[in-house]
């Protein structure tokens, strides 16, 4: 049985994970607006990819026969300057992401709650994956500067990325 504290804890990852999903569909309206199709496309499927982490976490108290909260998802920015800007900014809530996975991971170690690090080891991995697709999108958007042509051939390329939810999954 979970305790109460991680419980809480997951809980509010739960809704932290929705508002990257609103933050991912703020970034996806600004490119849109701007008709880069292929980069709106991208946060598409990093929406996809939240609501997948959300049910996964989800899946994981249901199990664990833990109640699950949802609260208010917080209203994301939305103003940009930039493709760059939006990916910048991603990748610095994908650090913070990055870190609150770390603390779960923390206290379920301290609480030796396995079957909870077990679930967090795979969420470890993923943030490894989501800060590396934000960080070389950057460099790549860093190194085609004004360069239009450059840009929209990288939107082009975007317009092909899907989700696919991972194949051994399985929630503990």
């Amino acid at each position: 049985m979970l305790s109460d504290t991680l419980v809480r804890a997951i809980n509010d990852q739960i809704n932290f994970e929705m508002y990257s999903a609103n933050i991912y569909f703020a970034m996806q309206a600004y490119c849109d607006s701007i008709d880069l199709d292929g980069f709106a496309n991208f946060f598409k499927v990093q929406i996809e990819e939240e609501n997948y982490h959300v049910t996964r976490f989800y899946d994981f108290l249901k199990r664990t026969n833990s109640r699950i909260i949802i609260g208010t998802v917080e209203s994301p920015d939305n103003n940009y300057d930039s493709v760059n800007d939006a990916f910048k900014k991603a990748l610095d809530h994908e650090k913070k992401v990055t870190k609150r996975i770390y603390n779960l991971m923390n206290l379920a170690t301290e609480e030796k709650e396995h079957a909870t690090i077990s679930l967090l080891k795979w969420f470890i991995d993923e943030q490894i994956e989501e800060e590396d697709t934000f960080s070389k999108l950057i460099k790549k958007l860093d190194r085609i500067g004004d360069n239009s042509a450059a840009l929209y051939m990288l939107d082009t390329e975007l317009q092909s990325r899907t989700f696919v939810p991972p194949v051994n999954t399985t929630v503990n």
